[in-house]
């Protein structure tokens, strides 16, 4: 196994909910990583490991009660039915959630997800994102819709789908280490657009 050189001194958590979609999440883990960027997966449950959506086991790195969300720079929401209403459910990451967007810390969320945003009032006046089955639910409350794959408004990310999680990722990278970091892993990862 390759040793994992940081790059940066930004930590990243990826929150992992029963019923996630697993590529949204693993994809931008995984160009994170790449580009030397700690990301810890976070189960928001009781147990280390959580079934995806597709019946795939990931084990997390910790639990949610082992973590102090707030150590981190940027809290990362993946989508996936049930795993965004679960995510939704657990009232603590929410309160942070809320916290951050507020006081304009970075959050990203990928295909349903955003519509939590969205429900909690984090997106009204702001471009935004979603899976198109949730675009509805982002103007119902006041978001700024787009089409883009990805959208990056201030500290927040929003991004479509499983299709678009590597461009996800990709702005991420951006935003901690630049277009020159991007362009090596775009290359590093065969990314052809």
């Amino acid at each position: 196994m390759a040793q994992f050189v940081p790059a940066t001194s930004h930590r990243v958590a990826a929150l992992i909910a029963p019923g996630l979609e697993e590529v949204e999440a693993l994809a931008v883990v995984d160009l994170l990583y790449r580009a030397g960027i700690r990301t810890d997966m976070i189960a928001v449950g009781p147990q280390v490991q959580v079934v995806s959506s597709h019946s795939i086991t990931l084990t997390c790195d910790h639990v949610l009660d082992q973590v102090d969300l707030a150590d981190y720079d940027l809290l990362f929401l993946p989508g996936g039915i049930p795993g965004t209403p679960n995510l939704d459910a657990c009232e603590p990451l929410m309160a942070e959630v809320e916290a951050r967007v507020r006081a304009g810390r970075p959050v990203a969320a990928i295909c349903a997800a955003p519509s939590i945003l969205a429900r909690r009032g984090l997106l009204e006046g702001r471009r935004a994102t979603s899976n198109p089955a949730f675009t509805d639910v982002l103007a119902e409350h006041g978001a700024l819709v787009s089409q883009d794959s990805v959208v990056v408004d201030g500290t927040l990310f929003t991004s479509r789908g499983m299709a678009t999680a590597v461009d996800l990722g990709l702005e991420i990278v951006r935003y901690y280490l630049g277009d020159d970091a991007v362009e090596n892993l775009k290359k590093a990862v065969v990314y052809q657009r």
